[in-house]
């Protein structure tokens, strides 16, 4: 009897993690196991994982600063990194040690998972990109920092009011963030407006107004943590948080001015700029963090190299689409203003630190600012594009460019209002520009930039994008993972080239039904979310069509809608015939300022509305539109789907990474040829995607043709 209580004893002893978990439960949220709530207990979990991470992150700086290794920066508007409790738990190899840790307490890891909140700091596939590089730089053990906004409340919470789309505050930090690590030591003052003196043999910048960028820092854990590497994120602060005379004077509102001015720059992404307002509002969020990314650049190489002239040799700065294109003013502005270059010498320099990704052949959407606005905020940034800009225009005239090409070329658009082009800025700038598929480099060399490329025909390359395997198969497929596991082991988690493997099991009946029961239990997942959450009832047995992606024209979801009618109208006609039940799914958000989009939803959400209520197509035709799309629900939606709509107008969709993600989660594609879709044809062979519509070329002669 005597030795049962001992026996009991050794079987509940708590694992080192538990002990862990328990012990920052209770020094660091201050609870106990028995009070402590869910969300308590998520804290801590987070930071329990956190002080594993931190040992990872330290040793991956040290060894930076041990090999004076060259570090990649990547500059962007958007890291739309979601979730990350998971991710750094399956990259660490943690998983199940959290799990068992957790479960000794009666709590679900994969429900703790669910109260973390999607990070407010992106939008679309830029921003995707721009999470699946840092997480693939880690993995690579490429030492490297991303810069960008801590953005208060992200793009917007999308709500469907009566069809419409109702934009609402994203509140992701409500209750703070577990993840971050406020770098105080790291602040910048960032000017605007003002004048430029010359002083002795210098110039300098003498700004009207001043705002404080203090980092915060996120650690980002690569594949099997080997490193660790950082997301750098600014926020602002005024440099006098209340103007105490106008406070006591009464003025209670105008006292706080110039906090609302800090606050507004790190509030929202992409606040509407349709007013010159909103447009100031933009190009001062752009230039603020891009400023402070730039000193902190300049700032690391003088303090640990000394020598700025070895920055290209130290520093790669990588501007993910025009945004941050400023940099290249800014960084001259260091080079020659506050470190006393000679220009021409910070202008090489400045070409062999940068390069430029381009994203859109959309040439509204290539950044342009009204020169007087410009002027105004940024005076010597503009100084120094007329610099750049003559000696750029001279080097086409010696290359014999005729007058048409050189106005292209320009820095400065002199058609009516006089502009200052971003992405002529960036690609001057540059010792690189690439593109993001094949067929949009190529594209890229004889549309936007086809007189640039005459003139610099080497600086123009192509990488195609891709997807993080580890969040898109491995994290929201664990199911498919285990079945690929089984078949061909794992050097798949490693190396995705691997996968071509599964072609040898193409023809296996056992292994195809295992596919099959991964996919039906996919979507029984994603039928009973949408019963939840919408209250609309699902037959996972139906053929899952999907179609989520930015509500844009070009993107096509009109046509998808169009052709959604005349199934229901068939349907309806032809009762008899043999149809195969579908499921018809769309998710997406409409820029708040893009009306025609806003329509595209609202009919979708019409039809719906119709169609779902029709008894006589009741079991055959059903149609969602899920509202506000973002990365865990992307996690949902992938590994459920069975078409993947990729049907784009040809030439106009850069690269697309929605439709890698389907078909790493065994989706077939329907589409057009156009961005990533042409390699993914190449790689998956014309059998395994359903081409059609006009291609590139017979799309621009068809507009030529008028």
């Amino acid at each position: 009897m005597a030795s049962e209580p001992v026996s009991s004893s050794v079987a509940e002893t708590p694992s080192e993690m538990d002990k862990h978990i328990v012990r920052v439960l209770r020094q660091r949220v201050g609870k106990d196991e028995r009070a402590a709530k869910q969300h308590d207990w998520y804290t801590a979990s987070i930071l329990a994982l956190r002080d594993e991470v931190i040992e990872k992150w330290i040793d991956s700086t040290r060894r930076t600063y041990d090999s004076r290794g060259k570090r990649v920066y990547y500059l962007s508007m958007e890291f739309l990194i979601g979730r990350l409790l998971r991710d750094a738990l399956s990259n660490m190899g943690m998983t199940r040690e959290f799990e068992a840790a957790l479960k000794a307490h009666g709590l679900d890891l994969a429900a703790l998972e669910e109260l973390e909140p999607d990070a407010a700091l992106g939008n679309g596939g830029l921003g995707r990109l721009a999470a699946c590089f840092m997480e693939s730089l880690a993995t690579l053990d490429i030492p490297a920092y991303g810069y960008g906004i801590r953005y208060v409340n992200g793009m917007f919470r999308q709500r469907i009011d009566d069809g419409w789309q109702v934009e609402l505050p994203e509140t992701w930090l409500a209750h703070g963030n577990p993840w971050e690590f406020e770098r105080l030591e790291s602040t910048y003052r960032i000017g605007f407006g003002g004048e430029v003196v010359a002083e002795g043999d210098g110039v300098f910048w003498h700004p009207a107004e001043q705002v404080e960028a203090t980092a915060i820092d996120t650690p980002v854990v690569g594949w099997r943590g080997k490193r660790v590497n950082t997301l750098r994120l600014w926020t602002a602060s005024p440099l006098d948080p209340i103007k105490l005379d106008a406070f006591n004077a009464g003025d209670h509102f105008g006292a706080l001015a110039e906090q609302v001015r800090a606050d507004s720059l790190v509030r929202v992404l992409y606040p509407a700029d349709s007013s010159p307002a909103g447009q100031e509002l933009r190009l001062r969020q752009e230039y603020f963090f891009t400023a402070a990314s730039i000193q902190d650049i300049v700032r690391r190489h003088v303090q640990y190299l000394g020598d700025i002239r070895t920055l290209p040799d130290q520093a790669a700065i990588q501007l993910n689409d025009t945004h941050p294109s400023v940099a290249v003013a800014e960084l001259m502005r260091l080079l020659v203003d506050e470190n006393g270059l000679e220009f021409n010498e910070a202008w090489d320099i400045c070409r062999r630190t940068v390069s430029y990704t381009n994203h859109t052949l959309l040439p509204e959407a290539l950044e342009s600012w009204p020169l007087p606005l410009f002027e105004r905020l940024l005076p010597r940034h503009m100084q120094i594009i007329y610099a750049i800009n003559s000696r750029v225009l001279r080097e086409a005239r010696k290359a014999g460019c005729s007058d048409a090409e050189i106005a292209a070329i320009s820095l400065i658009d002199e058609n009516g209002e006089r502009r200052v082009r971003m992405a002529n800025l960036a690609f001057v700038g540059a010792h690189s520009v690439n593109g993001v598929a094949a067929l949009h480099t190529e594209l890229m060399k004889k549309t936007v930039f086809a007189d640039l490329h005459k003139l610099y025909p080497d600086r123009i390359n192509n990488k195609t994008n891709g997807v993080t395997p580890r969040r898109w198969l491995q994290q929201c497929n664990p199911g498919l993972t285990q079945v690929i596991r089984d078949a061909i082991g794992d050097a798949f988690l490693d190396d995705a080239e691997k996968l071509a493997d599964l072609n040898a099991h193409a023809a296996d009946r056992q292994f195809g039904e295992r596919v099959w029961a991964v996919k039906r239990a996919n979507k029984v997942a994603l039928s009973d979310y949408i019963k939840k959450t919408m209250g609309l009832r699902l037959d996972p047995d139906a053929l899952f069509d999907v179609q989520i992606k930015r509500i844009h024209e070009y993107k096509r979801q009109l046509l998808n809608l169009i052709e959604t009618v005349a199934l229901y109208d068939q349907i309806r006609s032809h009762p008899e015939r043999d149809w195969v039940p579908r499921v018809k799914i769309f998710a997406g958000k409409a820029a708040p300022s893009y009306h025609n989009a806003k329509l595209v939803i609202k009919l979708a959400n019409d039809i719906a509305r119709r169609v779902n209520a029709d008894p006589s197509v009741g079991g055959l035709l059903k149609v969602v539109f899920i509202p506000n799309y973002n990365v865990s629900l992307g996690e949902r939606i992938f590994p459920a789907a069975d078409l993947s709509e990729q049907i784009s107008t040809a030439g106009m969709e850069a690269s697309g990474t929605g439709n890698m993600k389907f078909a790493l989660n065994g989706a077939l594609t329907v589409g057009t040829l156009d961005g990533a879709n042409v390699e993914i044809k190449d790689h998956v062979g014309d059998d395994n995607i359903v081409i059609f519509g006009l291609t590139a070329d017979e799309v621009a002669a068809k507009r030529a043709g008028g």
